[in-house]
């Protein structure tokens, strides 16, 4: 789930720019200080998006920079259990998908993408079915359900986010459609 927050960090400015301590310069330095990074509280900081308060500077022994503390709004993302997320198909392996969901990949393991069988098709990065002819490939929409979370705060790139799609209303965006045209022609007769 993203959110906007409202936090607290100490950033360094280093001396080269102690004659112009902006709110511009702020948020440039806690852009590359967080951004990518995980807090255990927040998530993983998307964005550092505006910068509200600077504090007082203060000169740390040995240091060369002026440490400030800022409040400022941040974007961030923390995926919640059970939460249904939209994403796209980054990568096809022979036990699944892996799935862009924001700054992480969930894992879409083959068993938890459909009832049939699902070949791999290693040349074209996809899974196929032989029973309905339907394939998932890299770059395809996906609607999943969060259900196992290993969150890694030293690299949230390897965290590890467990989905599934065998739900009603979860899949590839293109089979949901056709689902919901076979059932418009079931009532229909």
């Amino acid at each position: 789930m993203y959110k906007r927050v409202r936090l607290k960090d100490t950033v360094e400015v280093p001396p080269r720019h102690l004659a112009d301590v902006s709110p511009e310069l702020v948020k440039r330095l806690l852009q590359d200080k967080l951004e990518g990074q995980m807090d255990e509280d927040v998530g993983s900081i998307v964005s550092v998006t505006a910068v509200h308060d600077i504090g007082d500077g203060a000169v740390l022994p040995n240091r060369p920079g002026v440490y400030y503390e800022a409040e400022f709004d941040a974007v961030t993302f923390d995926p919640q259990m059970q939460e249904v997320v939209d994403g796209e198909v980054v990568e096809v392996v022979n036990f699944g998908a892996f799935v862009g969901i924001g700054p992480v990949d969930g894992l879409l393991h083959v068993s938890q993408i459909s009832d049939e069988y699902l070949a791999y098709d290693e040349e074209n990065q996809q899974l196929a079915s032989r029973d309905s002819n339907r394939v998932l490939s890299v770059g395809d929409s996906v609607r999943a359900r969060i259900v196992t979370k290993s969150i890694d705060e030293r690299n949230p790139r390897d965290s590890k986010i467990g989905l599934t799609a065998k739900q009603p209303g979860l899949g590839k965006h293109g089979w949901l459609e056709e689902e919901r045209q076979r059932r418009e022609a079931q009532a229909g007769d």
